[in-house]
Formats: structure tokens, C-alpha cells, sequence
């Protein structure tokens, strides 16, 4: 696994089932989602696809006043049970707020969201669907890439799956 920086242990990290999320938690994540997915990658499109509804959260604030505030969270993924999105355990919306990054964050989270996927759906393997200019950053923490190139809301894209260890 890739190294982690040193300050990743500043960012306090929860993992949540829908129903269990506070409405402060809520507001956060999607806050976030928006800015990055919406607003940040210029693509105008409903962010809330029903989905999350039926999803595991794992997401992070960079402070405990952070979540009361209105902000948006630091860092968050979504994980779908198998038959969501693919037959196995995908995860997805995996965004890192733009003054968190480069501190190891992303890396942080993600291995956060792998460990809770074998957790809860085990030797079932992990599938995403990654934005390209990713590829490598997710290839670092073990998955492979599955197929051709597609686009995705006008964003490059391709499918990637991690096998269980």
C-alpha cells in the first residue's frame, strides 16, 4: 500500500449506513460531492441518484467543528452493496475537498473504504469505475483496469476491480 503522510491522523474519519448519517453529516458530504463533481468538474447533473440511500458512508472532517459548520466534509467515498451498481461491492463518489489534498488523504480514505467493503462483503472483490486521470492513483491501491475507456457524464472513464485478499 502506498505510504500515508503524518497528517492524515489530523482528520477525524467515520463510517456510516444512510439512516445512521445526522443531518450536519448529510450536508457535509453532499456539500462536497457538489463542489467537486458539479461545481469544480464543470458537470451539471443530479448528484443524487438514490443510491446513497441504500450505501455504506465513510467520509472525514478536519476538525469536530467542521461538521457543525456548515462546510464541507474533507473527504468521502460511498460504498454499494453487491447489485447496486455491479454484482460485487463498488466504490464510488470518492471525493478529497481541494485544501485537503496532497497530504495523503485520499489514500487514507480509500484503504478506510476497502477495509469496510471485505468487512462487510467478503472474497466478493471491489468494482469501480474511475475517472482516467485516476487510474494510476487507484492501480496503487490494487485495482486493475477491465475494459475499454467510456465516457461518463463527458468525463473519460473505465472500470477497474480489486480482487479480495
Amino acid at each position: 500500500m502506498p505510504n500515508l503522510s503524518k497528517r492524515t491522523s489530523s482528520f477525524n474519519f467515520f463510517t456510516s449506513f444512510w439512516g445512521d448519517l445526522t443531518r450536519d453529516e448529510l450536508h457535509a458530504i453532499l456539500r462536497l460531492r457538489i463542489d467537486v463533481f458539479v461545481v469544480e468538474q464543470d458537470c451539471p447533473y443530479s448528484e443524487l441518484d438514490g443510491k446513497d440511500l441504500k450505501s455504506i458512508h465513510v467520509y472525514a472532517f478536519k476538525s469536530d467543528d467542521d461538521m457543525a459548520s456548515g462546510d464541507a466534509a474533507a473527504a468521502t467515498v460511498r460504498i454499494c452493496a453487491p447489485g447496486l451498481s455491479y454484482s460485487e461491492p463498488s466504490i464510488g463518489r470518492v471525493a478529497t475537498r481541494s485544501d485537503c489534498r496532497g497530504v495523503g488523504l485520499g489514500i487514507e480514505i480509500m484503504n478506510r473504504a476497502i477495509a469496510e467493503c471485505d468487512k462487510q462483503y467478503p472474497g466478493l472483490g471491489i468494482r469501480i469505475s474511475a475517472q482516467c486521470y485516476l487510474e494510476k492513483f487507484y492501480a496503487d491501491l490494487g485495482f486493475k483496469s477491465t475494459g475499454e475507456t467510456y465516457l461518463e457524464d463527458d468525463i473519460p472513464h473505465i472500470q477497474m476491480f480489486r480482487a479480495s485478499r
